[in-house]
């Protein structure tokens, strides 16, 4: 299962496993488990498990298929390093990740922990950026986690943003994606988090992305920070 994204920050997803378990205050209102949801009442054959981690084998070479160079987001839908995920499946998913030097991978994750874990029996390619989600001082040790791992680029996202960050370990990342929440029951991000972020980035001299204000509408609050838009993002890696 691939298709377009309306995600600001890449192009294609890919989504070798759907569904996931919550495990911190970013999950609270998942915007991934919203849509499972929706889609399986549409009738989605893949989402027949609606948000339960589901793995899709027959979707694990898909990304051969594509010629033209991509910017592709790996497990929009999911969390390619929880507990459900093996090994073994993984390690072909970065099997499929080196066999498309084409393409551009960007993978998310809140399992840093796991991440470090399994990060030195990786085999890294440069087209492939590793980031975890950051999304309040409580779960900040994830980038030390991250940092850990030999991926040429690492990024952090800030999403859904419910708490200052104003001390973030910068030293080894690469790229900072910020975001408030949206949808049903969004959490107000205060713009102060924002702004915070934004200096740290150039002081370090990061590429900084500002993704959405966020709320229940977030198509009335816009993405513009001090009447600009921050589109900043690493160099490809098939530039």
């Amino acid at each position: 299962m691939a298709t377009t994204s309306n995600i600001e920050w890449t192009e294609m997803t890919w989504n070798p496993v759907t569904g996931c378990v919550k495990v911190s205050q970013g999950c609270k209102h998942c915007y991934a488990e919203r849509m499972a949801k929706r889609l399986h009442f549409m009738g989605a054959a893949r989402y027949a498990n609606m948000f339960k981690p589901t793995l899709h084998e027959d979707l694990l070479d898909l990304p051969k298929k594509w010629k033209k160079p991509r910017l592709i987001f790996v497990n929009s839908m999911s969390d390619l390093f929880q507990n459900a995920v093996p090994d073994g499946f993984i390690e072909h998913v970065f099997q499929t990740m080196r066999d498309c030097p084409q393409h551009t991978f960007q993978i998310l994750t809140k399992r840093s922990d796991r991440l470090r874990q399994l990060g030195a029996s990786l085999h890294w390619p440069s087209n492939v950026w590793m980031g975890v989600s950051v999304e309040d001082e409580q779960v900040s040790a994830r980038i030390a986690d991250l940092v850990a791992v030999p991926a040429k680029i690492r990024f952090l996202s800030c999403e859904p943003l419910i708490g200052p960050l104003d001390h973030l370990q910068l030293a080894g990342i690469h790229w900072v994606i910020v975001g408030g929440e949206s949808g049903p029951g969004a959490r107000p991000m205060d713009p102060r988090w924002v702004e915070s972020i934004q200096t740290q980035c150039q002081r370090a001299h990061i590429p900084f992305f500002f993704k959405q204000w966020g709320g229940v509408r977030k198509d009335m609050t816009g993405r513009e920070l001090h009447g600009r838009t921050f589109d900043d993002m690493p160099r490809l890696a098939h530039c």
